[in-house]
């Protein structure tokens, strides 16, 4: 049964990094400090009999939560069987009971058009109507309605969003609106109560409690956000609903959850509420969002990469990549490098290095401390600004057979490639991985990846390849470009 995350309402290679704004917040309702709401159960920080009572944080800020339909046309019934999308409430009833008759159809069958509804939760953050929900509930979506807890309904207009963080900023005309206040996510700590207000399933107001699972996660293809994992219960409709602390205070923005079924499963998954306002600032003050871009492409650092490499333990984000003439290329990072420090700040997962700039500017100078062949090194850098339609090129696949070559301690035969479909895949050298079996397919080694360097060094030729094999000890790490993706593959020799 394959495992997913899933959106709840509706996923370049480069690192990119997102960038705060100079903005003073000031359009966010902002009020003295929230008093803590009374909880039974929690007595001068002991931990009492009873659960707590959310019926106080549901009756302040509850009014401030709405209801959001979007209405988006054209979409096909591959898409949504004729019956709504995955956003309808009633999606996975139909999906059940009502297979989509064209499934069965021919590939190149041409799908009809309908019409559906998007279904999705938000929250008022200023009182002149400025709302905050899920990129992903609202977008393609016109008209837009908002539903209020006292049934008012207000056409909105789509400020702008952000797709990379799933944030969108709406705005209704109307004013002395309720609003929530919001809190810090970085107080939060794993085993704290929190709770959600939302409409799952098109059931608007329902109020679900759990506690905080985890901080910082990090999830497939979610580059900038580091998650707020809960065990709330959410599900289709929750999503873009505000996630509070004890305080009554926004600390999230529910977003996903990780299921095998596509319904709740006890893991779900928000924004945290800085990250959030962050980006709403932006896109209010300037219609976009601007980020730094360093031009690397990065990967996890296992043991046996760490043993591979000479360091004592995993830790640090291991360069795979560094873009022609992004900063990271002129400050002079490449392939190979495991950036262990940015300025002051130690690295320990790869996923450090994107959220802990996230609030940098294009034009911010850093400083990484980088480990090459045994040494830190100490590289300045400048970061650059990423274009929104930058995308990476799939690499495309050499069809030529030249002579090939055995190497069977390995378990691998390769190939050189050919001029001409090197520069079609925009490579100087590599060998083509032609088949694998034993160390080389245990390792995850496939045919088609294109070897491009061992360990620092890189490899164009055999000749390069079997000296890179004799000068290396032990373990070693292959530079593989398997498609549009370059990553290292940890082999022991031993």
């Amino acid at each position: 049964m394959t495992v997913r995350v899933r959106l709840l309402l509706a996923a370049s290679l480069s690192l990119t990094l997102l960038t705060g704004c100079d903005q003073v917040k000031q359009w966010f309702h902002k009020d003295e400090p929230s008093a803590p709401l009374v909880i039974p159960g929690q007595q001068d920080g002991k931990i009492g009999m009873l659960l707590p009572d959310f019926t106080q944080l549901v009756e302040r800020a509850g009014p401030a939560v709405v209801n959001i339909q979007a209405m988006r046309t054209g979409v096909t019934s591959e898409d949504d069987s004729g019956t709504g999308t995955q956003d309808d409430p009633f999606f996975d009833f139909f999906k059940r009971f009502m297979p989509n008759p064209y499934d069965q159809g021919s590939e190149g069958q041409e799908q009809p058009q309908n019409d559906s509804i998007s279904f999705g939760s938000g929250f008022i953050i200023s009182s002149d109507g400025y709302i905050m929900t899920n990129a992903h509930v609202v977008q393609g979506g016109n008209p837009i309605k908002v539903v209020m807890t006292d049934k008012r309904e207000f056409k909105a207009k789509l400020v702008g969003l952000d797709k990379r963080t799933d944030v969108a900023l709406l705005k209704v005309d109307a004013s002395n609106l309720p609003v929530v206040k919001v809190g810090d996510p970085e107080r939060l700590k794993p085993g704290e109560w929190v709770a959600a207000i939302g409409a799952p399933f098109g059931f608007e107001n329902s109020v679900t409690a759990g506690i905080v699972s985890a901080k910082g996660r990090s999830l497939p293809d979610e580059t900038y956000v580091p998650f707020i994992q809960t065990d709330v219960a959410i599900n289709p409709g929750n999503s873009g609903g505000p996630l509070f602390n004890l305080k009554g205070e926004v600390v999230g923005i529910n977003s996903q959850i990780y299921s095998r079924s596509g319904g709740f499963m006890g893991i779900s998954f928000a924004i945290p509420i800085n990250l959030a306002i962050n980006v709403a600032d932006q896109i209010k003050v300037k219609g976009k969002v601007s980020r730094g871009q360093l031009g690397v492409s990065i990967q996890e650092v296992t043991q046996e990469l760490a043993q591979s490499f000479g360091l004592t333990q995993p830790r640090g984000a291991l360069v795979v990549r560094v873009d022609p003439q992004s900063p990271a290329a002129r400050a002079g990072v490449q392939a190979g490098d495991i950036i262990l420090q940015l300025d002051d700040k130690p690295i320990q997962s790869s996923k450090d290095l994107p959220q802990l700039i996230g609030n940098m500017k294009p034009g911010s100078k850093v400083t990484l401390r980088v480990w090459r062949k045994g040494n830190e090194v100490a590289l300045n850098a400048t970061l650059g600004e990423l274009s929104s339609d930058t995308a990476a090129q799939p690499a495309g696949q050499p069809n030529q057979q030249p002579q090939s070559y055995q190497f069977g301690k390995l378990g691998l035969i390769v190939s050189e490639i050919p001029p001409a479909q090197l520069a079609q895949i925009g490579l100087r050298g590599g060998l083509l991985v032609e088949k694998v079996k034993g160390l080389a397919a245990r390792s995850g080694l496939m045919g088609g990846d294109v070897i491009i360097g061992v360990n620092q060094a890189e490899v164009t030729t055999i000749k390069g390849f079997e000296q890179a094999l004799a000068n290396s000890h032990g373990n070693i790490a292959l530079l593989v470009r398997r498609m549009s993706d370059t990553l290292y593959i940890p082999l022991k020799l031993n």
